[in-house]
């Protein structure tokens, strides 16, 4: 539990616990399912495949205070990170099941952690890619220990304070950001990769007009180029042309 006001005395072991997630949400509107904010110590998730880079990091951070949990692969991360949301990322790119940049991309779907990248790439390009992929911060092994926790925080003082979240709720839509599931009246929707990231940038922005722009930026990833083609997609998608379905009406 955290307290705002430094007046106030600090919440005792017997107090009410907080509020739980909010499962609630107005008629026709969608809500964060927000995660409850303790006051552990910061908590590392780190991605990474070799273990001794696991076991160094693992012991560099706890000596420097921090709370550290491990992933050898990009599944067990992503996973992790959605059971148990952290408050940073340290993720290596040359992962063995998936590589890191659809990792940060997967991720800044649903996840407000901070990522710094940890990887022996060392090309301008790749790390050009993995900060437009979503990635704080990109360091360069080998690197030092004092030059890694500054990095960290740096990150963490920078990171919203907006709680993560890894499931928008509605009135009759819910979106597992972490799974990538949908269902609209307790019943699944299966959506293509597109239809399922238009409805996403769109859910996440309620009661706010979202610009052909920014749509072709977050869905497409693209320059505003191709709007009539945009624009006829989601017409298609949102059944002008077709008979009403569940799958149009979550759109």
């Amino acid at each position: 539990m955290i307290w705002a006001c430094p007046d106030d005395p600090p919440p005792r072991p017997d107090d009410p616990a907080p509020p739980g997630p909010r499962t609630d949400a107005p008629v026709g509107r969608l809500c964060w399912y927000n995660t409850p904010m303790t006051d552990h110590p910061p908590r590392i998730l780190v991605i990474e495949d070799e273990a001794a880079i696991r076991r160094f990091l693992r012991a560099s951070l706890h000596a420097s205070g921090y709370s550290v949990e491990e992933a050898a692969d990009a599944t067990t991360g992503m996973r992790m990170a959605a059971a148990n949301p952290p408050d940073l990322i340290l993720l290596d790119l040359g992962l063995p099941d998936a590589d890191g940049l659809q990792v940060i991309t997967q991720l800044r779907e649903w996840c407000q952690a901070p990522i710094i990248v940890l990887s022996a790439r060392e090309q301008e390009r790749d790390k050009v890619a993995a900060l437009d992929a979503g990635a704080d911060d990109y360091l360069t092994k080998p690197f030092g220990v004092p030059e890694l926790t500054a990095r960290i925080r740096s990150a963490l003082r920078r990171r919203s304070t907006t709680p993560d979240a890894a499931t928008l709720v509605g009135d009759r839509l819910r979106i597992d950001l972490a799974a990538r599931r949908v269902w609209r009246d307790d019943h699944e929707i299966h959506l293509t990769p597109l239809e399922y990231r238009l409805l996403v940038v769109l859910a996440q922005h309620p009661d706010r007009v979202v610009t052909h722009r920014q749509l072709l930026r977050e869905v497409w990833g693209q320059t505003p180029s191709k709007k009539h083609s945009m624009c006829g997609y989601i017409w298609a998608s949102c059944g002008a042309n077709s008979k009403s379905t569940r799958r149009s009406h979550a759109i």
